[in-house]
């Protein structure tokens, strides 16, 4: 009879594997039976591996007993789009102007191309996904965004028409709430549709913090392409409690798209999610190493 016998640098490695484990297991614990609501964009969604990653993470959480649900952006995906069909576009503080041929670009590439995608590969890791558009079922109600700006002559504030752009007033939490029964992992494009059928393109970040607070749930994670919030100096702030997250919004070191995702996580939390967390998708198993490890990763804001 012949024995294997393991190295001493093949039994630090499995050790270093079970002494993981052992750590993650009170997070688990902690978190069985928990909604959180991630937002998934940026890099993390174009690099194949980091996707793999993302989607291995996603379908680790339900088996562990945690309810997740994916909301997902496109917007690198919809620019590409827009330009090899000639349509020019145009920005207001941040946000896309969206006419109606614009509309139907981004409904295509949220719904049809990269939610499906996202259901794919996480399906393909084991999970039980399902892709859900934010227009269909009125699943999102949504108006109008109305987008003020100061006027640099008169400095008089003004409203601008950045056309379907939509604000969520409503999200039908029966809906979702009846697929997470049924043992699926809700992936949703933050498509919004008003009374009379009109469809809004919805800023991810903002369907995610609206589905979060609709929902009470337990945390609400934004994946970006930053470490997370970082001070005057560039360093990374581990950890904020809700009043301090509201006052940093008016500090000058609080730039580009830092500030909306923090008013995102302050909305969501004042509307009943526990804790958010602003983190680094780049990072592969992101979602894990936040979740289930001492320290997580990137900006926890908390009560």
């Amino acid at each position: 009879m012949k024995f294997d016998f393991l190295s001493e640098s093949d039994q630090a490695y499995f050790i270093h594997k079970a002494s993981t484990l052992v750590e993650a297991l009170p997070f688990i614990r902690q978190h069985s039976g928990d909604i959180i609501v991630i937002k998934y964009g940026g890099h993390t969604m174009g690099d194949p591996k980091l996707a793999k990653s993302f989607a291995k993470d996603i379908g680790l959480m339900k088996e562990v007993g945690i309810f997740p649900i994916v909301v997902h952006g496109g917007g690198p995906q919809i620019a590409e789009r827009l330009k090899t069909k000639n349509i020019d576009s145009k920005f207001v503080e941040g946000l896309r102007v969206t006419d109606i041929d614009t509309v139907k670009v981004v409904e295509d590439v949220l719904a049809n191309e990269i939610n499906t995608e996202i259901v794919k590969s996480i399906n393909d890791s084991g999970g039980n996904a399902i892709g859900l558009s934010g227009n269909i079922n009125r699943l999102i109600s949504a108006t109008q965004l109305k987008i003020e700006i100061k006027d640099s002559d008169s400095n008089i504030e003004k409203i601008v028409d950045i056309g379907f752009v939509g604000q969520p007033t409503n999200v039908n939490i029966d809906l979702i709430n009846a697929h997470i029964q049924a043992g699926k992992i809700p992936v949703i494009a933050p498509l919004g549709v008003d009374d009379n059928e009109n469809s809004y393109n919805i800023n991810a970040d903002t369907a995610a913090g609206y589905i979060a607070g609709k929902l009470r749930a337990s945390k609400l994670l934004l994946l970006t392409d930053v470490a997370g919030v970082l001070d005057k100096d560039k360093n990374l702030i581990s950890s904020l409690t809700l009043d301090d997250a509201i006052k940093i919004t008016s500090e000058e070191f609080i730039v580009g798209g830092m500030k909306p995702k923090i008013t995102t996580c302050i909305e969501a939390m004042k509307n009943g999610v526990n804790k958010s967390t602003i983190l680094d998708g780049r990072i592969p198993h992101s979602v894990v190493l936040e979740l289930f490890t001492e320290h997580g990763i990137g900006t926890q804001i908390y009560t």
